[in-house]
């Protein structure tokens, strides 16, 4: 116990019992006591970023890269309203995350007072849990609560809010060496007859698959279940948050799933007769079409969160519980009918070689798809463990079909939100996390203007991130759709009128590039990873290239545009 201390204080020696070494944020009125504290203290570093959204995000790829709790700190009002952005974020990719605002003094909550804001009632619905603090005595336990929140079960991102009198309030520092919430108890062993049956169901099984989500990342749960990949041999896809649980190289995986997933893998889903699904929620993104999702699927479906379990799409077999904790027991016994598995391998096959997951390369334009393989290529001839963040469109889609992730946590993408300006804070938050890594971000040219602003961030805590812009002068994303669907009415997508990204990067302090070749791209990557700046290159590829395949939104996921609109 530690007598008579300030509630900011109490701030600061809970992030150093919980471990904390990166806080980011942004100070404000409301917060001014706690940045005080940050200011006196040596426990942490903390990271100004220069936007509050950006705060959340770069604790949100901290989070991401690291398995670690993030940490951001931010002001009342419109200081907290601009980080709720990253809170959802966060909240729809089960990320563990702790967002500590500051709120006006208690005897002004409810008048309107300046800036003033209902924080908690805003957080409510995109947080795991949230916070306003009340009293100097609850502090501690509330801190403590709020770790062992974010971090258990399900992860998620909590929201302590502390007014303004009461982080400068003195009390005792008592912090709770255990936490007992007799309304929160997760449940980490599974249910030893419901994994007995899901045994039984997976040896007489003729065409079982294999569907694996951010869950398994965020269980730390991958070596299990590439254990359980190996032993059984049983096709495999990936969602765009489990990416890397199994390496690229598998021999068992057959890609990632769902409206952009591969042919091979899209009609595997469809083709199965037994899915084991592994810490995934069957999102609209991968199952399309309800009513002929997998329809002739028996489903295991393993998740520490009971309310994802059959929330929309039956679960024939659920176990809940920690993958942990209920692979350690399949693994030891979970056998495989081979004859059945040769047969729906060779189909799976098939599938593979009549629409393979490929792209007509070009030597007169740079084709986004190039880039993507060529700058794994160049990292992998480095050296150097590399993680690949993302923001939010065709760039998105085309890093998850063409990098080769060999490894959990080397994707950083908002997956369930869907975060334009999230790459470029979130790479910062890994790289922090990561410093020895290279760490890109592939970025559009309508991505990286939303939070372009960090790169001051990057400059002056010299923490290099390389940024990436597919610059095809669209919103890509939107366009492809509006090509596709909307009789190519291309309303507000078009972005001929650009800045000059190298200038801008120049100003901010990094490294500019503009590449309109392969060989310019080659070259200016190379240098990026070499001249110790953060760098922005601007990379003009083919306006009209495509993602594909594409599934229509309501439609199955056998249901596959699979060619460009002539």
């Amino acid at each position: 116990m530690i007598k008579g201390i300030s509630g900011s204080r109490m701030v600061m020696e809970a992030l150093r019992e919980e471990g904390v070494e990166t806080v980011f944020g942004y100070p404000g009125g409301a917060a001014l006591n706690i940045y005080d504290e940050t200011y006196k203290q040596s426990y942490f570093k903390h990271v100004l970023t220069r936007h509050e959204q950006a705060a959340v995000h770069a604790a949100d790829g901290y989070a991401r890269a690291s398995g670690k709790v993030g940490v951001a700190f931010v002001t009342s009002g419109p200081g907290f309203t601009n980080a709720v952005t990253g809170l959802a974020t966060a909240y729809s990719d089960s990320i563990p995350l702790i967002l500590i605002s500051g709120q006006v003094p208690t005897s002004l909550i409810g008048t309107d007072a300046f800036q003033e804001i209902d924080a908690v009632g805003i957080s409510r619905p995109c947080v795991k849990h949230n916070y306003l603090v009340r009293s100097i005595e609850e502090l501690p336990r509330i801190l403590k609560e709020a770790f062992y929140i974010a971090r258990s079960g399900r992860p998620g991102p909590v929201h302590v809010d502390i007014p303004k009198d009461i982080t400068a309030a003195v009390g005792d520092f008592d912090y709770p060496t255990e936490i007992k919430m007799p309304t929160y108890k997760p449940t980490y062993k599974g249910n030893a007859k419901q994994i007995k049956k899901a045994l039984e169901v997976i040896a007489e099984a003729k065409r079982p698959l294999l569907y694996l989500g951010g869950g398994v990342v965020a269980a730390n749960a991958s070596e299990l279940v590439r254990k359980f990949s190996a032993k059984t041999g049983i096709p495999a896809v990936e969602t765009l948050m489990g990416l890397g649980v199994l390496a690229h190289e598998d021999k068992n995986l057959l890609s990632m799933v769902g409206m952009h997933g591969s042919y091979a893998a899209n009609m595997a889903m469809s083709e199965t007769d037994l899915i084991i699904a592994l810490g995934v929620r069957f999102d609209d993104r991968v199952t399309g079409k309800l009513s002929e999702f997998a329809k002739n699927a028996k489903i295991i479906h393993v998740d520490i969160d009971p309310s994802s379990i059959s929330k929309i799409v039956n679960a024939h077999f659920p176990i809940v519980g920690d993958l942990n904790c209920v692979l350690e027991e399949m693994v030891e016994k979970v056998s495989v009918n081979e004859q059945n598995l040769t047969a729906w391998r060779e189909i799976l096959a098939r599938y593979d070689a009549l629409n393979p997951l490929d792209y007509k390369d070009s030597d007169e334009i740079i084709k986004p798809q190039w880039v993507v393989r060529e700058t794994a290529k160049i990292l992998k001839e480095s050296g150097k463990d590399a993680v690949i963040a993302t923001d939010v469109g065709q760039h998105q889609m085309w890093v998850a079909q063409f990098y080769p992730f060999d490894r959990p946590r080397q994707l950083i993408t908002s997956g369930g939100q869907g975060t334009m300006g999230f790459g470029l804070p979130a790479a910062l938050g890994a790289k922090n996390a990561m410093p020895e890594s290279t760490v890109v971000n592939f970025t559009g040219d309508g991505s990286i203007l939303m939070n372009i602003q960090e790169l001051m961030t990057a400059t002056e805590i010299d923490k290099p991130v390389i940024n990436i812009i597919l610059n095809n002068n669209f919103l890509g994303m939107v366009r492809q759709w509006q090509t596709f669907f909307y009789g190519e009415r291309y309303s507000s997508t078009d972005l001929s009128l650009q800045p000059d990204f190298v200038k801008i990067a120049e100003g901010f302090g990094g490294a500019g590039f503009v590449c309109r070749t392969k060989d310019e791209f080659r070259s200016a990557l190379k240098e990026a990873m070499a001249c110790g700046k953060t760098a922005v290159l601007d990379v003009r590829v083919d306006r009209f290239e495509d993602v594909l395949p594409m599934v229509p939104a309501g439609a199955a996921i056998y249901n596959m545009i699979l060619k460009s609109k002539e």
